[in-house]
């Protein structure tokens, strides 16, 4: 895993990345562990989709097999969005980096990550 050198960049292609967070951990933005790249991730927005209850939250960065939470149990009441991550406390992912979002219940909470992919 290398932390690419981002001042001689060739491209920063943004992207958008979307998940209906459920009861297990999973990946909504991945850096493969050889990409050659960065990914800077500018937001992160998750959004209660269920009209009556509110449901808990937690997105981490995944690297090298722990977890480092982010976002820890948060509850996003019903019909609420939360800003999990922020312009003003972007983040860079390093190769072989993930962020990943758990929900307390299956499929109530969307998110959407905006990021560049920085080669």
């Amino acid at each position: 895993m290398a932390a690419p050198n981002i001042v001689d960049v060739a491209t920063i292609t943004g992207k958008t990345a979307v998940l209906a967070a459920t009861t297990t951990a999973t990946a909504i933005v991945t850096n493969s562990a050889a990409s050659g790249k960065v990914f800077k991730i500018n937001a992160l927005v998750i959004a209660n989709i269920d009209g009556t209850n509110a449901a808990d939250i937690t997105v981490d960065l995944y690297r090298s097999s722990t977890s480092y939470p982010l976002v820890n149990t948060i509850a996003v009441p019903a019909d609420a969005t939360l800003l999990a991550i922020t312009k003003e406390m972007s983040l860079y992912l390093e190769e072989g980096d993930v962020i990943r979002c758990l929900a307390s219940a299956n499929s109530d909470l969307m998110a959407v990550c905006s990021y560049e992919e920085i080669s």
